[in-house]
Protein backbone atom coordinates (compact mmCIF):
# COMPACT_ATOMS: atom_id res chain seq x y z
CA UNK A 1 0.00 0.00 0.00
CA UNK A 2 1.11 3.21 -0.86
CA UNK A 3 0.57 6.48 1.61
CA UNK A 4 -2.11 7.98 -0.98
CA UNK A 5 -4.17 4.97 -0.69
CA UNK A 6 -4.59 5.27 3.03
CA UNK A 7 -8.35 6.03 4.57
CA UNK A 8 -8.71 8.59 6.56
CA UNK A 9 -9.55 9.59 9.45
CA UNK A 10 -8.69 7.11 12.07
CA UNK A 11 -8.55 6.75 15.17
CA UNK A 12 -5.57 6.29 17.78
CA UNK A 13 -7.14 6.18 21.24
CA UNK A 14 -9.26 9.43 21.64
CA UNK A 15 -7.12 11.31 18.99
CA UNK A 16 -8.95 11.54 14.98
CA UNK A 17 -5.95 11.18 12.83
CA UNK A 18 -6.46 12.98 9.09
CA UNK A 19 -4.05 14.67 6.88
CA UNK A 20 -3.93 18.62 7.35
CA UNK A 21 -5.94 21.72 6.25
CA UNK A 22 -4.83 24.76 5.83
CA UNK A 23 -6.70 25.61 8.98
CA UNK A 24 -4.95 23.38 11.34
CA UNK A 25 -1.77 24.44 9.80
CA UNK A 26 -2.73 27.67 10.78
CA UNK A 27 -3.56 27.01 14.36
CA UNK A 28 -0.49 24.71 14.80
CA UNK A 29 1.54 27.74 14.05
CA UNK A 30 -0.09 29.76 17.01
CA UNK A 31 2.02 27.05 19.41
CA UNK A 32 4.86 25.62 17.16
CA UNK A 33 6.87 28.52 17.55
CA UNK A 34 6.46 28.42 21.47
CA UNK A 35 9.98 28.72 23.03
CA UNK A 36 8.42 25.28 25.43
CA UNK A 37 7.81 23.51 22.13
CA UNK A 38 11.06 25.20 20.12
CA UNK A 39 13.13 23.70 23.16
CA UNK A 40 12.56 20.47 21.98
CA UNK A 41 12.63 21.06 17.97
CA UNK A 42 15.60 21.12 15.41
CA UNK A 43 14.18 24.33 13.79
CA UNK A 44 13.46 27.12 17.16
CA UNK A 45 11.65 29.38 14.39
CA UNK A 46 9.92 28.28 11.66
CA UNK A 47 8.78 30.63 8.07
CA UNK A 48 4.77 30.34 8.29
CA UNK A 49 4.80 29.79 4.60
CA UNK A 50 7.06 27.39 3.95
CA UNK A 51 6.08 25.73 6.55
CA UNK A 52 2.27 25.35 5.62
CA UNK A 53 3.59 24.58 2.12
CA UNK A 54 5.90 21.32 3.58
CA UNK A 55 2.96 20.21 5.55
CA UNK A 56 0.11 20.50 2.69
CA UNK A 57 2.79 19.29 -0.43
CA UNK A 58 1.73 15.73 -1.68
CA UNK A 59 4.81 14.04 -0.98
CA UNK A 60 4.27 10.44 -2.04
CA UNK A 61 7.53 9.31 0.56
CA UNK A 62 5.79 11.08 3.73
CA UNK A 63 2.73 11.36 5.71
CA UNK A 64 1.77 14.55 7.60
CA UNK A 65 -0.91 13.88 10.03
CA UNK A 66 -3.14 16.17 12.11
CA UNK A 67 -4.56 15.04 15.63
CA UNK A 68 -7.68 15.97 16.98
CA UNK A 69 -9.90 15.13 19.68
CA UNK A 70 -13.17 16.12 19.63
CA UNK A 71 -12.47 18.69 16.55
CA UNK A 72 -9.88 20.44 18.39
CA UNK A 73 -5.99 20.37 17.20
CA UNK A 74 -3.95 19.31 19.79
CA UNK A 75 -0.66 17.79 17.77
CA UNK A 76 1.18 16.82 14.49
CA UNK A 77 2.83 13.81 13.48
CA UNK A 78 4.59 13.30 10.82
CA UNK A 79 6.66 9.67 9.14
CA UNK A 80 8.87 9.82 6.23
CA UNK A 81 9.74 6.95 4.31
CA UNK A 82 12.70 6.01 2.84
CA UNK A 83 15.23 3.00 1.96
CA UNK A 84 17.61 1.18 4.96
CA UNK A 85 20.75 1.11 4.55
CA UNK A 86 22.14 -0.98 1.85
CA UNK A 87 18.42 -1.78 0.57
CA UNK A 88 18.43 -3.49 -2.76
CA UNK A 89 15.92 -3.17 -5.91
CA UNK A 90 13.03 -5.48 -5.93
CA UNK A 91 13.01 -8.26 -8.81
CA UNK A 92 10.11 -6.14 -10.20
CA UNK A 93 11.91 -2.92 -11.03
CA UNK A 94 10.28 -0.61 -8.73
CA UNK A 95 12.28 0.21 -5.05
CA UNK A 96 10.36 -0.99 -1.53
CA UNK A 97 10.45 1.82 0.77
CA UNK A 98 11.22 -0.26 4.40
CA UNK A 99 12.13 2.43 6.75
CA UNK A 100 10.04 4.83 8.40
CA UNK A 101 10.90 7.87 10.55
CA UNK A 102 8.78 9.61 13.00
CA UNK A 103 8.05 12.48 14.78
CA UNK A 104 5.15 14.18 17.00
CA UNK A 105 4.24 17.55 18.72
CA UNK A 106 1.77 18.14 21.00
CA UNK A 107 0.35 21.58 21.93
CA UNK A 108 1.62 22.74 24.86
CA UNK A 109 -2.19 23.69 26.51
CA UNK A 110 -3.10 19.71 25.80
CA UNK A 111 0.62 18.20 26.86
CA UNK A 112 0.40 15.62 29.58
CA UNK A 113 -2.39 13.58 28.70
CA UNK A 114 -1.16 11.01 26.73
CA UNK A 115 -1.99 12.36 23.45
CA UNK A 116 1.78 12.08 22.18
CA UNK A 117 1.98 8.45 22.83
CA UNK A 118 -1.76 7.76 20.74
CA UNK A 119 -0.29 9.32 17.94
CA UNK A 120 3.23 7.90 18.13
CA UNK A 121 0.80 4.83 18.47
CA UNK A 122 -0.67 5.90 15.58
CA UNK A 123 2.25 6.33 12.78
CA UNK A 124 3.68 3.26 14.13
CA UNK A 125 -0.06 1.36 12.95
CA UNK A 126 0.07 3.01 10.00
CA UNK A 127 3.73 2.02 9.29
CA UNK A 128 3.24 -1.33 9.88
CA UNK A 129 0.03 -2.73 10.11
CA UNK A 130 -0.78 -0.10 6.72
CA UNK A 131 2.57 0.48 4.39
CA UNK A 132 4.24 -2.89 5.60
CA UNK A 133 7.55 -0.98 6.75
CA UNK A 134 10.20 -3.19 8.18
CA UNK A 135 11.64 -0.87 10.79
CA UNK A 136 10.60 2.62 12.08
CA UNK A 137 13.08 4.97 13.99
CA UNK A 138 13.00 8.33 16.18
CA UNK A 139 15.31 10.67 17.70
CA UNK A 140 15.27 13.49 20.59
CA UNK A 141 17.35 15.31 22.77
CA UNK A 142 18.08 13.48 25.88
CA UNK A 143 17.02 15.94 27.96
CA UNK A 144 13.55 15.74 26.57
CA UNK A 145 12.08 13.41 28.84
CA UNK A 146 9.15 13.40 27.74
CA UNK A 147 9.62 12.91 24.19
CA UNK A 148 11.70 9.36 24.64
CA UNK A 149 9.42 8.24 27.31
CA UNK A 150 6.24 8.17 24.74
CA UNK A 151 9.09 6.09 22.38
CA UNK A 152 9.77 3.54 25.13
CA UNK A 153 6.22 3.71 26.14
CA UNK A 154 5.24 2.31 22.66
CA UNK A 155 8.07 -0.10 22.74
CA UNK A 156 10.63 1.40 20.49
CA UNK A 157 14.26 0.28 22.66
CA UNK A 158 17.03 3.13 22.62
CA UNK A 159 19.40 2.07 20.24
CA UNK A 160 21.81 4.83 20.64
CA UNK A 161 22.86 7.21 23.12
CA UNK A 162 25.22 9.77 21.19
CA UNK A 163 27.55 12.13 23.49
CA UNK A 164 27.18 15.68 22.17
CA UNK A 165 26.24 14.74 18.92
CA UNK A 166 22.94 16.82 18.61
CA UNK A 167 23.17 20.78 18.30
CA UNK A 168 20.20 22.60 20.10
CA UNK A 169 19.72 26.17 19.63
CA UNK A 170 19.81 27.41 23.33
CA UNK A 171 22.40 25.22 25.00
CA UNK A 172 24.70 24.27 22.42
CA UNK A 173 25.78 20.40 21.43
CA UNK A 174 24.16 17.63 23.89
CA UNK A 175 23.32 14.27 24.17
CA UNK A 176 20.93 12.88 21.83
CA UNK A 177 18.89 9.45 21.78
CA UNK A 178 18.01 7.14 18.88
CA UNK A 179 15.45 4.92 18.80
CA UNK A 180 13.85 1.99 16.92
CA UNK A 181 11.62 -0.79 16.38
CA UNK A 182 10.99 -3.95 14.19
CA UNK A 183 7.28 -4.72 12.77
CA UNK A 184 7.49 -8.45 14.19
CA UNK A 185 8.38 -6.50 17.69
CA UNK A 186 5.09 -4.30 17.21
CA UNK A 187 2.25 -5.67 18.90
Amino acid sequence: MKVADLAWPRQAGPLSLRPPTPDDIAQALTWRNRPEVTRWLLLTTVDPQAYTRSWLEDDPDSLGVAAHVDGQLVGTGSLSIGDAMGQVHDGDGTWSRAQGSLGYTIDPAHAGRGHGTHLARGLLSIAFDELGLHRVIAGCFADNTPSWRVMERIGMRREQHGVKDSWHAELGWVDGYTYGILREEWT
